[in-house]
């Protein structure tokens, strides 16, 4: 998806001559008009323009203002008249910035080093100086009257060398303070031709009161200790704009490293939005206080209610809350960050489409405002001949009695207005939707007039909780909060919305994330996020029991795609391999990030399973299919970037399988499944099996490990050749010929079992089909099949006797009838009879299985399907039993007609 910017072809007579700006800089520089090639003022050209004026006997401050000017009514002329794109504008513009500022530094560093010598630091090294853009010029989105907001930064402190008189020498600091004023000079003071921007410095560590430029250790500590959360959202947009070879050599990243962990955070930080409700209300009431007895300015496209920068909030806020876990959203870019927020389902698509077409719109009625006599205004004229050529140029008719693009203002805005309010509603619904009644100013969380407002249930289990230590030492703020919610909690029970079990529990939940504040700030902003997780937790305990472990994917809740979907793997991979890129880019993408990223994303989808499970929207066997394949593409995910991270590696992509046992293998994962694995290579390389072990125990550890974000899998390994005595990794001519019986050391019955439900999971997929072939080949064998059914009826034994029922209980696994002999029964018969009926060599599960068997002659009639609906009554009746933490036990009666298919199918197949 791509928001294109499609603007409509201006009316017949909006010509660029009529703006005052396009007038006097034709009058002007009438000879110099012709310097500029047709077409876009691109980077090269605007160096070459600059070269040109200055061959022609300027000064550096002369060239950059006539070049400014020459480029501004080049843009008036194609934006106006040739329907220029508006990123090619703001583009051209940023272009412009940089080119100047560029030229501009290497002058004022050149110029201070004659006077003061290099500054260098103490290993002898010229210390590096940045130009930091900001705001529209980091973002390369600059308007074409706009300032240029930008903060200066250098590397270290040190000193100058000196002139070669021996004077001269002062500290980095005092050496760079004075590049700062003549860069200012030569791009900010207004000559005879101009200025060539408008420069604020007000971004910088303590706005104007702080030092014009501060080292790199100034700024990291200043973030540290002092930097506050609107800070955050101007830093977003930074970069570094000059000297390009700082950029280009990859010096500059430094400040990436220190400016990244300070914007993004690296869990969901909804506690920002009051920094940004706080910051938006200054600027409102500002806007206010300007228009105040002078409505004209009421149409500020910029800042009145509506306007270019509540879309800028919108996307910023989103930025900063979900930029630390997904980094693909961290963009500088408004309508790049658009597109990646609907992308990682933060935005819908067509509200992210809607607000960038409504960001073009303001930005390029912003461009006609400005054009008209250059400048820094975001008001539309009043003067009627204004508005009138200003309506043309953008393809609207306006008259005295009817003015089209007004209309398309005043609609375009309230747009923005309602998303930004729906956004930023202040932790109650937006206007016209139905809220928590008294919530925005609740009483103290430990008064009697708060209990008196719960339910007696729960008053009687939060009385003892708010008085503890844990609740009586939070910050006020967060105890406000937390009444919010437990106010908002007792409405639903009120209201009959949510049982009163279900705000008990939440009380239970959320007691042991009462110091992880970002979790209560999200619930307090996302109302319907809440009211979700309260009917979730009235319909199982068991969701409560893996938010508490994972409680970051509360989130997941505010997702419409959560409910009307299943797993889909190759979105899901393409998604990581999407947040590996940006980690990459960002030049993060360390094991400790890889790890933490695959965790969220698998236990989102894992919490998005379960809501589907809960509801009822999903069957257990779907529950079990989509696990599975979540473990697939998490394992084969896994696999990939750990192998990138192995020092021993000797070839680009292994020649590594992982073969899934057990329930991964048959498909029927549950919720905290362990894996059975087992590890398989086919590599001629000497190096091959040292390389291989190693990466199996990394592997290993990608995905056992417990990390800030939790752990993906325990990992059982003993299903491989020799079980726990034998190798970790096996190659594959080594385990076919264990499997297949050639040579001394070969495969158990009990092997022989387990492999009719494995497959492979992951890896190379040229061994997949090999790995398969050994697997049909074991089936295939010939086998005596009386000692076969002993060896199953005795293992089958072994089991029952480690899980003792008792005589009065059923389990729905281990006891007679239960779901264990009909998984032994199906593998005797894929071993018994896969030499004669190749139908059963297919790994298709118990049920189908069964199906397969009777359907061949196997089993009498009606025996295997009755047997196949049977195991499903019982895994969902074990299902249903773990998700509300029950027991899998029943009385005996509750169980008869399942158990009964069962035992008729045992009976069946090994004559009992």
């Amino acid at each position: 998806m791509g928001f294109q910017d499609a603007p409509t072809l201006p009316l017949a007579g909006a010509a660029a001559d009529h703006c005052r700006f396009v007038q006097r800089v034709r009058r002007r520089y009438a000879a110099e008009l012709a310097l500029l090639p047709p077409g876009l003022p691109t980077r090269e050209r605007l160096e070459a323009l600059i070269d040109t004026l200055l061959a022609q006997g300027r000064d550096l401050p002369s060239a950059l203002r006539v070049a400014r000017q020459l480029a501004l009514e080049r843009l008036a002329v194609l934006d106006v008249e040739d329907a220029a794109p508006m990123t090619d504008v703001a583009r051209t513009m940023t272009e412009l910035a940089e080119v100047t500022l560029n030229r501009a530094l290497a002058a004022a560093l050149a110029e201070q080093d004659e006077r003061h010598g290099a500054p260098m630091n103490e290993a002898g090294e010229r210390i590096d100086f940045w130009v930091v853009g900001m705001g529209k010029l980091g973002g390369r989105e600059l308007n074409v009257s706009s300032d240029i907001d930008l903060v200066y930064v250098y590397e270290e402190d040190g000193q100058t060398t000196g002139r070669a008189d021996g004077g001269g020498r002062v500290s980095a600091h005092e050496y760079f303070s004075k590049v700062a004023r003549s860069l200012y000079a030569l791009i900010g003071d207004t000559t005879e031709d101009g200025f060539v921007f408008r420069v604020d410095l007000a971004l910088r560590p303590n706005g104007n009161s702080g030092p014009a430029v501060v080292s790199l250790a100034m700024l990291e500590e200043y973030f540290l200790v002092q930097g506050r959360e609107w800070e955050r959202f101007a830093w977003l947009k930074s970069r570094v704009i000059a000297p390009w070879a700082s950029v280009a050599c990859g010096r500059a990243l430094q400040l990436r490293d220190v400016v990244v962990p300070f914007v993004f955070r690296r869990y969901l930080d909804y506690g920002v939005f009051e920094g940004l409700r706080s910051l938006h209300r200054k600027i409102r009431e500002e806007a206010q206080r300007r228009a105040a007895g002078r409505p004209e300015r009421a149409n500020d496209v910029k800042l009145s209610r509506g306007g270019i920068r509540e879309i800028e909030f919108i996307v910023q806020l989103l930025q900063v809350v979900r930029g630390g876990q997904f980094p693909e959203v961290r963009t500088r870019s408004t309508l790049k960050a658009l597109e990646r927020l609907a992308a990682v389902g933060v935005m819908k698509p067509e509200t992210a489409a809607k607000l960038a077409e409504a960001y073009t719109f303001l930005r390029r009625l912003e461009h006609r405002i400005q054009y008209l006599d250059d400048q820094q205004t975001h008001v539309l004229p009043t003067a009627d001949g204004d508005l009138a050529w200003i309506a043309r140029s953008m393809g609207y008719a306006c008259s005295p009695d009817a003015c089209g693009l007004l209309d398309k203002l005043c609609e375009t805005r309230e747009l923005v207005a309602l998303e930004f309010d729906a956004l930023l509603h202040d932790g109650r619904s937006p206007a016209g939707g139905a809220g928590c009644r008294n919530c925005s100013a609740p009483p103290s969380l430990d008064s009697e007039a708060f209990l008196e407002r719960l339910p007696p249930a729960l008053a009687e289990r939060v009385r003892p909780w708010v008085q503890s230590p844990r609740v009586q030492s939070l910050r006020e703020e967060t105890r406000q909060r937390l009444a919010k919610l437990i106010l908002r909690s007792a409405q639903g029970v009120h209201e009959g919305s949510c049982p009163a079990e279900a705000a008990i529990r939440f009380v239970d939940w959320i007691e042991p994330l009462l110091r992880r504040e970002s979790y209560i700030a999200l619930l307090v902003e996302r109302q319907e996020v809440h009211q979700r997780l309260l009917r979730l937790l009235g319909l199982a305990r068991w969701p409560m029991r893996y938010l508490m472990r994972h409680p970051g994917v509360i989130d997941e809740l505010a997702d419409p795609r959560l409910i009307y979907t299943r797993f889909e793997p190759d979105g899901f991979l393409r998604d990581l391999e999407q947040r590996h890129d940006a980690w990459a880019r960002s030049g993060q993408a360390d094991e400790e990030a890889l790890l933490d990223t695959l965790r969220r994303a698998h236990h989102a989808e894992v919490f998005r399973t379960l809501v589907r499970d809960v509801e009822g929207h999903i069957t257990v066997e779907q529950v079990a299919d989509d696990l599975s394949a979540l473990a697939d593409a998490t394992v084969g995910c896994t696999l990939r970037w750990a192998w990138h991270h192995l020092k021993q590696r000797h070839r680009d992509e292994p020649r590594f399988a992982v073969i899934a046992y057990g329930k991964l293998g048959g498909k029927e994962l549950g919720y905290g499944s362990d894996l059975d694995l087992v590890f398989l290579f086919d590599d001629e390389d000497e190096r091959a099996p040292e390389v291989y072990a190693a990466f199996a125990r990394k592997l290993i550890t990608w995905l056992t490990l417990r990390t800030a974000a939790g752990e993906l899998f325990e990992i059982d390994t003993a299903l491989r050749p020799n079980g726990n005595s034998g190798l970790l990794v096996t190659s594959l001519a080594a385990f076919e010929a264990y499997q297949t019986g050639r040579g001394s050391n070969t495969a158990w019955t009990w092997e022989h079992q387990a492999i009719t439900r494995a497959r492979f999971c992951a890896g190379d997929p040229s061994l997949a089909p090999r790995f398969e072939a050994v697997r049909r080949a074991v089936i295939a064998a010939p086998r005596d099949l009386a000692a076969l059914k002993g060896e199953i009826r005795a293992m089958r034994e072994k089991v029952r006797a480690a899980h003792p029922v008792k005589p009065d209980r059923f389990d729905v696994k281990h006891s007679r009838g239960g779901m264990m002999d009909v998984e032994f029964a199906v593998q005797y018969l894929v071993l018994a009879h896969g030499a004669t009926h190749p139908e059963l060599h297919d790994n298709v599960g118990n049920i189908a299985l069964l199906q397969r068997a009777e359907a061949g002659g196997l089993l009498p009639a009606g025996v295997g399907r009755a047997a196949a609906d049977a195991y499903r009554e019982l895994r969902r009746a074990q299902h249903r039993a773990r998700l509300d933490e029950q027991a899998t036990q029943f009385p005996l009666e509750d169980c008869a007609a399942p158990r009964d298919a069962v035992l008729a199918l045992w009976r069946a197949v090994f004559d009992e």
